[in-house]
C-alpha cells in the first residue's frame, strides 16, 4: 500500500515541464547515438582489442590444424572397431 502512496505523491508532484525537459535530453542522446554510432562503435573495437588482442594469421592456422587433429583423433579413438571407418579416418589425418 505504502508503494501505492508514493508513487500517487510522485505523480502529483511530476510537472508537464519537466517531462518536456527529460524528453528533449532523450531525443538529444539518442540523436547523438546515432549520429556518433560509426565513432562510437571503433572506439568500442578498440577497447576491446587493446584487452584482447586478435591472433596473427600463422597463430590461427596452427590453432586450427590443432583443433583438426585432436577432433580426428577422438574419432579414430571412438571408433567401434570398423576397419573402413578407421582405415577412412586415418586417409584424412593422413591429408592434414
Amino acid at each position: 500500500m505504502s508503494n501505492f502512496i508514493s508513487a500517487a505523491q510522485f505523480l502529483t508532484t511530476f510537472s508537464l515541464v519537466e517531462a518536456l525537459q527529460f524528453l528533449s535530453v532523450a531525443v538529444l542522446v539518442v540523436g547523438f547515438v546515432v549520429l556518433f554510432r560509426p565513432l562510437l562503435r571503433g572506439l568500442a573495437l578498440a577497447a576491446l582489442l587493446a584487452v584482447k588482442p586478435r591472433r596473427s594469421k600463422e597463430q590461427r592456422l596452427q590453432r586450427r590444424l590443432m583443433r583438426d587433429a585432436a577432433l580426428l583423433k577422438g574419432l579414430m579413438n571412438a571408433a567401434d572397431g570398423s576397419p573402413s571407418d578407421a582405415a577412412e579416418l586415418r586417409a584424412l589425418a593422413s591429408r592434414g
